[in-house]
C-alpha cells in the first residue's frame, strides 16, 4: 500500500523500485564487490596482479585488536552519498539498502564461515548520547539490523560511548588513536555476552578507513573475552 501511495525510486537513476529498496536491479549490480587482489587485513584494493594473500604497505607493521576488517566495496561514489544523505540528511530509508550491500563481505569464504556457523552477533559501533540525540539513530545500528536480515545473525548493541570524540575525519591515524582512548566500554548487553568467553562478534560500522575506532572498539571486547573479533563495513574509505 506504500508503494502505491508513495511510489518509491532507485536512488541512482530515479527508475520505480518496490519494497525496501533504494536501488534498482541494474545500478545495484552496477557497483562493483570488492576484488582480488586486496589486502587480507583492511581491504584496501590493490592495482595489478599479486598472487595469494597479501597485506598492504599501510598494515604490514601495524598490529591490531581484530583479525581482519572486510569491506564489502571499494570506495565508490554513489554509496558514499547514500552513506552521507543515511548519516547527515537522516533519510533512515537507505540503511536497508546498505545493509544489504554489507551483506555482500559474507561471501569471503572461508574467512567469514567461521562468523556464520557460529552465529556470532554483530555489534553495532555506538555513538555518543548527544550525537545520538541530535541524528536520532545510529547508522551503524540500522547498517546492521538489515543486514542481520540477510545474514541470519543477531544484532548486539555490546558497547557504548563514554565520551564524545572531535571530528576524526582531518586526523591522522596516530591523532585518531589517541583521541579514541577509553571512548568505548561494555554496554550491560555486552556485559551478559562477554560472560560465557564467546567465540567472536562482527564489528559492524559504514565505513572503514584507517581503523582507529574499529580497533578500539575491538580491543574492548577482546580484553572482556571475546576470542575473535572481525569487522564488516559497506565501504573502504
Amino acid at each position: 500500500m506504500l508503494d502505491l501511495i508513495y511510489p518509491g525510486v532507485c536512488h541512482r537513476c530515479g527508475d520505480g523500485v518496490s519494497g525496501n529498496r533504494a536501488l534498482c536491479e541494474p545500478c545495484d549490480l552496477g557497483i562493483p564487490s570488492l576484488r582480488d587482489p586486496f589486502c587480507r587485513k583492511c581491504g584496501e584494493e590493490a592495482d595489478g596482479r599479486i598472487e595469494g594473500d597479501f597485506q598492504c604497505p599501510n598494515c604490514q607493521d601495524l598490529r591490531f585488536s581484530f583479525e581482519f576488517a572486510r569491506p564489502a566495496l571499494p570506495n565508490h561514489p554513489a554509496v558514499l552519498g547514500m552513506i552521507h544523505e543515511l548519516k547527515y540528511l537522516r533519510r533512515i530509508h537507505l540503511a536497508g539498502e546498505l545493509g544489504r550491500v554489507a551483506a555482500r563481505a559474507f561471501s569471503d569464504d572461508p574467512r567469514m564461515a567461521e562468523a556464520l556457523a557460529g552465529g556470532w552477533p554483530l555489534v553495532p559501533v555506538p555513538l555518543h548520547r548527544r550525537r545520538l540525540l541530535w541524528r536520532h539513530f545510529n547508522q551503524a545500528e540500522e547498517i546492521a539490523r538489515s543486514l542481520g536480515r540477510h545474514t541470519g545473525l543477531p544484532v548486539c548493541r555490546a558497547l557504548s560511548r563514554l565520551r564524545r570524540t572531535d571530528s576524526q575525519t582531518r586526523l591522522t591515524r596516530a591523532q585518531r588513536l589517541k583521541n579514541l582512548r577509553g571512548a568505548f566500554a561494555l554496554s550491560r548487553a555486552g556485559e551478559k555476552f562477554t560472560a560465557g568467553k564467546p567465540s567472536g562478534a562482527v564489528l559492524v560500522d559504514d565505513v572503514f578507513t584507517t581503523g582507529a575506532t574499529t580497533d578500539e572498539c575491538a580491543r574492548v571486547l577482546r580484553r572482556a573475552g571475546v576470542q575473535k573479533v572481525v569487522v564488516v563495513t559497506v565501504m573502504r574509505g
